[in-house]
C-alpha cells in the first residue's frame, strides 16, 4: 500500500465506499466514524485526510480546526451543504477542497490523487513580486517580509498566476493545473479560495490577482 489517508464519516455505508475506492487505487486508509476519534491518533502518519462536514459529536469544520495548527497535509472535505457561505467556512479553516455528496469513486479518487501529486513537487528558491515574495521550498509567502497564513490550496493559487504572471487562467485551468479533477463544486471552491486570497492581500492594501470577467484570473 501506498500513502496514508485518513476518513472520517458517521456514515458506515458512505465510509466502506470511501475506504474500497482508495484501497483499490493502492492507498492505506485509516477510517473513523467520530471526529473525537481522530483527536487521539498520531496526526502526522497521515498524507491526506477527508472530512465528512455534518457528524453528530464534532462537525468536519469544528475537526479541521483543531488538527490544522498540528498537520499540514491536505484536507477535504465530504458534504451535502451547496451554501457559498458554508464552502467558505470550511476552505478558511485550512481546509484545501470540498467535494459534494453524492459524488462517484471516479470523483473522489482524481481529487485526492491531484491533490497528493501536488504534495510530492520540488519547489526551489524564491519568486519576489515588489512587496510580495514566495518561498518556494516552504511553500510560504511573505509580504515584506512577514509570513502570511495561507491555505495550501490558496498558495497553490498564488504560485499558478504568480509564475505566469499576466496570463489569463479560467477557474477550469487552475483546476486542471492545481486541482486536477473539475466537477461543479471544485469549480466553486476555486472562486472561494480566490476571495480568500484577495482578503487576506487586502490587509496589505494589495490586489495581485485580477478578475477578467468571463474568462479567468490573472497576476498582475
Amino acid at each position: 500500500m501506498g500513502q496514508n489517508i485518513l476518513v472520517v464519516d458517521d456514515d458506515e455505508q458512505i465510509q466502506a465506499v470511501i475506504e474500497k475506492s482508495l484501497k483499490r487505487a493502492q492507498y492505506s486508509v485509516y477510517t473513523c466514524s467520530s471526529a473525537k476519534e481522530v483527536l487521539s491518533l498520531p496526526l502526522n502518519q497521515f498524507d491526506l485526510m477527508i472530512f465528512d462536514v455534518m457528524m453528530p459529536d464534532m462537525d468536519g469544520f469544528e475537526l479541521c480546526r483543531n488538527v490544522r495548527e498540528k498537520v499540514d497535509c491536505p484536507i477535504i472535505f465530504l458534504t451535502a451543504k451547496s451554501k457559498e457561505t458554508d464552502v467558505a467556512q470550511g476552505l478558511a479553516l485550512g481546509g484545501d477542497d470540498y467535494i459534494r455528496k453524492p459524488f462517484t469513486p471516479l470523483e473522489l479518487v482524481s481529487r485526492v490523487q491531484a491533490h497528493l501529486r501536488r504534495e510530492q513537487r520540488v519547489h526551489h528558491a524564491s519568486l519576489s513580486f515588489g512587496e510580495i515574495r514566495f518561498l518556494l521550498t516552504a511553500k510560504e509567502i511573505q509580504i515584506n517580509g512577514e509570513t502570511i497564513k495561507f491555505t495550501k490550496m490558496e498558495y497553490e493559487i498564488c504560485e499558478l498566476l504568480a509564475r505566469h504572471k499576466g496570463q489569463v487562467f479560467s477557474r477550469e485551468h487552475i483546476l486542471e493545473l492545481v486541482g486536477g479533477y473539475w466537477t461543479e463544486s471544485a469549480s466553486a471552491a476555486i472562486v472561494e479560495h480566490i476571495k480568500n486570497i484577495r482578503k487576506k492581500f487586502s490587509s496589505y492594501q494589495l490586489d495581485p490577482i485580477k478578475t477578467i470577467w468571463g474568462v479567468g484570473y490573472k497576476w498582475e
